[in-house]
């Protein structure tokens, strides 16, 4: 996997860690944000 960049506008953003729910994973946001669309990015590689 190799980094990208992108160049965004945006008005808030959350530093989180996804914990296990089940078969996938999640992220807890503030209940505001609720009905918002969101972008989620992966700022570290999967490893192998």
């Amino acid at each position: 996997m190799k980094p990208d960049k992108l160049e965004t506008e945006f008005y808030d953003y959350l530093v989180k860690t996804v914990t296990t729910t089940g078969n996938s994973g999640h992220i807890l946001v503030p209940k505001e944000w609720i009905g918002k669309k969101v972008k989620i990015l992966l700022v570290e590689p999967l490893g192998d």
